[in-house]
């Protein structure tokens, strides 16, 4: 079976990004831990899902991402100096931790902790992967078409198609 929309896909894959002139394994979805997801309905890369169409259960694949067509280019901008007093009462956080966020209209988001100071912590708002050309590999594991309760909740609910909430 093709993968096209409202259909959900089982996929291994191999994320690799150039570090330093060669290429080093990010991340990795495996045979036993696949990434499933329903096709077309948002939640991937759009040229990621675009370089997966068509391809049918069984088949390889491999292919780049440009960072414009992944998590975009790095932002010198998308750096925020945040106020020392927005974390009276707990702990300042350490550099490197991941700081979930949300804007005045709700939207939630994710910083890294890149500086502390005595009267602020510098967050960098980019993707962490953000500037970087990505490089996948991987397997077709399973297509198959998407059940109505899974079109209707948006997403997935496992290879086989049962997910209790």
């Amino acid at each position: 079976m093709k993968i096209k929309p409202q259909h959900v896909v089982s996929l291994t894959y191999d994320l690799y990004v150039d570090q330093d002139g060669s290429e080093v394994l990010e991340e990795s979805a495996t045979q036993e831990q696949p990434l499933t997801f329903l096709f077309g309905a948002g939640q991937m890369l759009p040229k990621f899902e675009e370089n997966l169409s068509e391809l049918s259960t069984g088949d390889n694949y491999e292919f780049r991402l440009s960072a414009a067509d992944a998590y975009g280019e790095y932002d010198e901008e998308a750096v925020a100096n945040l106020p020392l007093e927005m974390f009276n009462g707990t702990e300042v956080p350490e550099i490197g931790s991941i700081l979930p966020l949300q804007d005045n209209n709700g939207n939630r988001f994710q910083g890294q902790v890149v500086s502390v100071s005595e009267d602020s912590v510098i967050v960098d708002l980019n993707h962490p992967m953000a500037g970087q050309e990505l490089h996948f590999k991987g397997n077709i594991l399973n297509v198959r078409p998407a059940t109505p309760e899974e079109l209707s909740h948006g997403h997935a609910h496992g290879a086989d198609g049962h997910h209790h909430h």
